[in-house]
């Protein structure tokens, strides 16, 4: 008995995602709840479960498809065997490898080239690397085009040669020997996040204010009690837990920089969701770090921690995203020095932080040498007035340089 397989709900306000992935095709056997398709949406990569047994006969979409929810993207059959013949698929929007590429591959790569993405598969194809040698760090150990690059890097492989490039149209000059382009469709995740970032700039009267910190304090504490910290609450102590508790102190104080605009209304919340911007395959997503006024450095801690292995993991779900009051984004663990972070729409105001870098300073009559970081607030002036932007970050600041603040709630 033939079931079809239709688009599940997304999350709140998402109606459509696309075909990122097919992770299994037609003519293979699949178990109960397991993937057969990776759908990207908005925000998160989701997968598609079968919801029953059976051997998958078809394809009704292509990778790369919009496909809206309840759209019926595939069929199983209960009844059918894996040796089945199955149906033709619409035709596929992947990038084919190059003939020559395809020649070099080994047989080994030729049996598992349709459990991989597009991307993966040509890399794969390309460095003629053996992909069951490869231990897959993606999600569910699937292998990702880093993953494939390493592997050949590590075998001490050169890049592959330059595919010719088509002849020149006339009148054109043809590109030199080596230089090469490739264009690759943009995901649904990096088109999304293009519009929301143009969508601020053009929506939001953005402007920045800097002021820079002392982290000697922050380093102090860290070295004193990180041992401590994480026998107890096994966890490590970053710096992202003394920075979200800091902005509490701030936002409480300068409630409109937690603040939205909503049409003619200002929307104030008693409540602080911080949104911490960590990298994914795909992009930077935003997970929400909720209630942190009323969490403590371990479970500030902890949700950040969870939250960064699965965007790695790629199993962040639409509510973890979902909300946010405020964004602290760190360019610092990318060796940044200063950066005019974007507000994250709805909200108004985002804390860039950066690397931390040894500078002579005076203190008291002296020059000293303290380890310095850059501090960035970016907000929207039609709510938040410079006044009030300065003083928030300047609340950030003096409790990341006296972190008892934090503690008597200064």
């Amino acid at each position: 008995m033939a079931q079809e397989i239709k688009v599940p709900a997304l999350g709140e306000s998402v109606t459509e995602g696309s075909i990122g992935e097919w992770l299994k095709q037609p003519g293979e056997a699949v178990a109960a709840d397991e993937p057969i398709a990776s759908l990207e949406t908005d925000k998160v990569a989701v997968d598609v479960p079968s919801p029953i047994a059976g051997v998958l006969t078809e394809h009704k979409a292509a990778v790369g498809d919009t496909v809206e929810v309840g759209a019926v993207i595939a069929i199983i059959d209960e009844s059918a065997s894996a040796s089945a013949s199955p149906s033709p698929a619409p035709a596929a929007k992947a990038e084919t490898p190059a003939p020559a590429a395809k020649a070099e591959a080994s047989d080994d790569v030729k049996a598992v080239a349709q459990t991989l993405s597009p991307a993966v598969r040509r890399a794969v194809l390309e460095h003629g690397v053996d992909p069951s040698t490869i231990k897959g760090t993606g999600k569910d150990g699937r292998l990702t085009k880093e993953d494939v690059l390493a592997a050949a890097k590590a075998k001490g492989d050169p890049a592959p040669a330059a595919t010719p490039a088509p002849a020149a149209a006339k009148g054109t000059a043809a590109p030199s020997a080596g230089r090469n382009e490739e264009r690759v469709k943009m995901t649904r995740m990096r088109q999304t996040i293009a519009k929301r970032l143009k969508g601020a700039q053009d929506n939001a009267a953005l402007l920045t204010t800097f002021n820079d910190c002392d982290m000697s304090a922050v380093i102090e504490a860290r070295t004193k009690y990180k041992d401590m910290f994480a026998k107890k609450h096994d966890i490590r102590l970053g710096f992202m837990g003394f920075f979200a508790k800091a902005a509490c102190l701030a936002l409480k104080d300068v409630p409109s920089v937690n603040a939205y605009i909503e049409g003619d209304e200002i929307i104030y919340h008693d409540y602080v969701d911080i949104s911490v911007a960590v990298s994914a395959p795909n992009g930077l997503v935003v997970p929400v770090v909720r209630d942190c006024d009323k969490k403590g450095f371990a479970g500030i801690e902890k949700d950040i921690a969870d939250y960064g292995k699965r965007a790695k993991e790629g199993t962040l779900t639409m509510d973890d995203m979902t909300g946010g009051t405020f964004t602290i984004s760190n360019g610092g663990v990318f060796g940044s020095l200063m950066s005019t972070p974007i507000i994250n729409p709805p909200q108004s105001a985002v804390l860039g932080l950066h690397r931390i870098e040894e500078r002579p300073v005076a203190i008291n009559g002296e020059v000293v040498i303290r380890p310095m970081m850059y501090l960035a607030l970016s907000y929207d002036h039609r709510l938040i007035d410079g006044r009030e932007a300065v003083t928030a970050l300047k609340i950030i600041k003096e409790a990341i340089e006296d972190p008892t603040r934090m503690l008597i709630d200064l």
